[in-house]
């Protein structure tokens, strides 16, 4: 709604659209590399004025790769959760990451995370763990609010994680073929 708002939102769009994910991950002794763009192109028609509203329609293309994994892969999130989020950067974080890996957790088999990897990855900016672990566990009693499915427990090393319904049912529409 802001100029700044919107400034940011076509640097992130541009960076966004430009950049190339490498993921690597090892497997029972395999290495496996992915190279994948999310954007193949987008065509976005800004005006001039900062303030003046997108007034044409607009397209950004995915890549087939991404677009597939979305497919296949993709957790909806609940928007009421959201929004109760929408004033903490790291609660968001937090709610999309329990909801995308929770319903991965194989029954029976609880998964610990160490306080070292979750600063790593929702922290590094902070300097002390204590610092970071406060900030980490008020952010997390206001995502559990939310997302009342979740099975996760603290212990002094880090999470355990258990496998937990998605915050949102999955739900599969079966559409007509419209070519005749």
């Amino acid at each position: 709604p802001t100029g700044p708002e919107i400034r940011a939102f076509k640097d992130q769009l541009s960076r966004l659209s430009a950049s190339i994910i490498h993921m690597a991950v090892s497997k029972e002794g395999r290495a496996i590399q992915v190279d994948s763009k999310i954007v193949t192109a987008f065509d976005l028609w800004f005006p001039k004025e900062d303030k003046q509203r997108v007034l044409w329609p607009s397209t950004v293309h995915l890549s087939l790769d991404y677009f597939n994994s979305l497919q296949n892969h993709a957790v909806p999130l609940d928007l009421r959760a959201l929004a109760a989020l929408a004033h903490s950067s790291m609660g968001l974080d937090i709610y999309s990451w329990l909801a995308q890996r929770l319903h991965r957790v194989p029954e029976g088999r609880p998964q610990f995370v160490s306080w070292e990897a979750i600063k790593e990855q929702f922290g590094p900016e902070f300097g002390r763990m204590d610092k970071f672990k406060s900030k980490f566990r008020m952010a997390m009693r206001q995502v559990l609010t939310q997302y009342l499915a979740a099975h996760v427990e603290e212990d002094t090393q880090g999470l355990i994680l258990r496998n937990s319904l998605p915050p949102v049912p999955k739900r599969i529409f079966v559409l007509d073929n419209p070519v005749k």
